[in-house]
């Protein structure tokens, strides 16, 4: 192996000790490999990364911005080993980072969205009812603890059976977002919920032929773990089916919109009861797994209530101040 795929080796084991999941930064980082051995090259230059970053016109600004800023951590990294590596300066590719305005589920909302989950009408292709219940218990608790806990879809997707504390009513997610782990208390509605969910999961492979062993919490009838892609199929569908977004039309809320919901629907509570929002931040930081609570004074900005209610209370400051 060369000096330079020895550097992105080194790199992307240091970044995976710090907690950092490097699937698609390692993909670009074997393709700027492949491109610096078809150009013959072993040491890293700006103009080389600025070809690799732009080589296909057809990739939008903001991933040929990704594939520079993935070479220049590469090259940070690997000036240590080699003194004449370039480091690509700030600036060269610009891009304007625009997060996605959430969309706030009304409650009603996600009642559909449960209900429907619940009775989605490709359940009942398969003959008996076991299989039936399964998948829409399966999808009903899916979108429901996304909907009441602001978790992750790919945490709630790698839940196994120990994570979960029946006794104390506590879930724990392991090895999240870089790395970190948590607890998530349950309300018991919640808990009671799951508890009927693993119920009807369990008949239905009492009677599965051949057994098998699950994998995970949630999981296919194979008993394999579910795929993102799965989960997201059927939300497209049942939003189409519940009027969240037009017939056929593949933009709209996203599952994702469950967790700012979350957010959002706390930090207003909060604002409701009177409590100190500012010193309850963290709280909610740590809840949500961020790893920085700039992540969560986002949603301060995001949402025209939350701001009108955090303006509110700044006005009855100023005026005890008076």
């Amino acid at each position: 192996m060369n000096p330079l795929g020895r550097a992105v080796d080194g790199y992307l084991q240091l970044q995976r000790g710090l907690g950092f999941k490097m699937g698609r930064t390692e993909t670009r980082l074997r393709q700027f490999l492949g491109f610096m051995e078809a150009k013959k090259a072993s040491r890293i230059t700006t103009a080389l990364a600025l070809e690799f970053a732009t080589q296909l016109p057809a990739l939008d600004p903001k991933t040929q911005a990704h594939r520079l800023s993935v070479v220049r951590a590469l090259a940070r990294y690997n000036l240590a080993s080699d003194p004449t590596t370039e480091i690509p300066p700030m600036g060269l590719l610009p891009v304007r980072a625009r997060r996605r305005q959430p969309y706030l589920y009304s409650p009603a909302e996600v009642l559909r969205l449960l209900d429907a989950a619940m009775n989605y009408r490709l359940w009942n292709r398969f003959p008996g009812p076991w299989w039936g219940h399964f998948q829409g218990w399966t999808y009903h608790c899916i979108f429901g603890l996304l909907a009441v806990t602001g978790m992750r879809l790919g945490e709630v997707l790698n839940l196994q059976a120990q994570d979960i504390d029946w006794t104390g009513a506590v879930l724990t997610v392991r090895k999240a977002k870089f790395g970190k782990s948590r607890l998530v208390p349950l309300h018991p509605s919640t808990l009671q919920a799951l508890k009927t969910f693993v119920q009807h999961r369990d008949r239905f492979f009492a009677r599965r032929q051949p057994p098998c062993a699950l994998s995970h919490f949630f999981v296919t009838s194979c008993g394999t773990r579910l795929h993102v892609t799965q989960v997201d199929e059927v939300f497209l569908r049942l939003s189409r089916q519940i009027g969240l977004r037009a017939p056929g039309a593949r933009h709209g809320p996203r599952i994702h919109d469950l967790r700012h919901r979350f957010a959002i629907e706390t930090l207003q509570c909060w604002y409701r009861s009177g409590q100190e929002v500012e010193r309850l931040l963290p709280v909610l930081s740590t809840f949500l797994g961020h790893t920085h609570i700039t992540g969560t004074y986002w949603y301060l900005s995001s949402t025209p209530a939350l701001m009108h209610a955090a303006g509110a209370r700044l006005e009855q400051r100023w005026k005890g101040l008076r």
